[in-house]
């Protein structure tokens, strides 16, 4: 090998170096949660060791929901932290694209959650290298706009994740870890269950309890029963095979998360333990990398069917509710 192609193969190995380890550009569509200011914080200061640092934060679209006083109270503020923390302000979700590798979707409001993905679907559907898409709790505010998401995202080959950070609390992912209850076969998960009108009741802040839910009995639910008051919400699933868990949604008294599970070996509580939202966000950046979901669709999926069915149990006096009924009811709705 001459001299002059040595240097030019040293030359394109280094940039090949260089450019594996420039970090991956993420973009933030709704900036009404305090979500956008925390995830931009822990990424920008990551350990060079982390996963984290194998992400940057560059561009963000501030969205907004003008009927929902946590959204429009909010969004000017968190725009502000963001364009000081040197990330670019954008006009809408297509200006936003050409600018990065991967999304998370914060908008606090469910609602605009597809609308705002739309353009993403649509860019990745003929893309060669595809766009992963982190969308935050709730992934939607309805059943029907899940299932349409994750349609979309399927037809697109977008790979698409959602998740409270509850599911990684390091208290409830040890549950299904360390096997100290043996086999689950039951369990009461609460938490905090604040209701905003625009959204089914769990689907605004009872979300997270449900997910405390699904990440210890997993999938398999079959009917919903709800009883909800001032208070309480509290809503009843029977798994396949009869195992049964409750979600208990708090609005008066002590809060907090955590869990009683029943299981073969033991029964007892589980606290959420430490958390914050570097673990979620942990999984979050595998997930860019990879383009695996941590969490399959047909689980996302069946928690909001969960929510969804409660809602209908409530309104129906507390009647059982199959998931299988308003599953079969969102995919006919137009």
């Amino acid at each position: 090998m001459s001299l002059r192609n040595l240097l030019a193969a040293i030359a394109l190995a280094n940039a090949s170096i260089a450019s594996a380890a420039e970090p991956m550009k993420v973009g933030i569509i709704g900036l009404d949660t305090s979500h956008v200011v925390a995830f931009t914080n822990a990424i920008s200061k990551a350990k060079p060791e982390s996963e984290l640092a194998g992400l940057k934060v560059v561009a963000a679209f501030p969205g907004g929901s003008t009927d929902v006083e946590a959204s429009y109270t909010r969004v000017e503020g968190f725009t502000q932290k963001l364009r000081e923390a040197g990330v670019e302000i954008v006009g809408s979700v297509a200006e936003l694209l050409p600018k990065v590798d991967a999304v998370l979707l914060e908008s606090v409001d469910g609602r605009p959650h597809l609308e705002q993905a739309k353009p993403l679907f649509a860019a990745n559907k003929t893309a060669e290298k595809k766009k992963p898409l982190f969308i935050d709790k709730p992934i939607a505010a309805s059943l029907k706009d899940t299932l349409e998401i994750f349609r979309l995202a399927e037809e697109s080959g977008t790979p698409v994740f959602s998740s409270s950070s509850l599911r990684y609390y390091d208290g409830i992912a040890a549950i299904n870890n360390d096997k100290k209850f043996g086999d689950v076969i039951g369990c009461v998960a609460f938490g905090p269950c604040s209701l905003e009108p625009h959204h089914p009741d769990l689907f605004w802040y009872g979300i997270h309890g449900v997910e405390i839910l699904f990440t210890i009995m997993g999938t398999g639910c079959e009917s919903v029963t709800c009883t909800a008051t001032n208070d309480t919400h509290v809503v009843t699933g029977v798994w396949k095979g009869g195992r049964v868990a409750t979600f208990r949604g708090i609005r008066s008294g002590k809060g907090g998360y955590g869990a009683f599970v029943f299981g073969s070996s033991t029964t007892g509580p589980a606290e959420s333990g430490k958390g914050g939202y570097e673990p979620l966000l942990i999984e979050v950046a595998k997930f860019f990398q990879s383009g695996k979901p941590p969490v399959a669709p047909a689980e996302t999926i069946e928690l909001i069917a969960f929510m969804q069915a409660a809602d209908e149990s409530k309104a129906r006096g507390g009647a059982s509710v199959p998931l299988a009924e308003v599953l079969e009811a969102a995919k006919r709705a137009k």
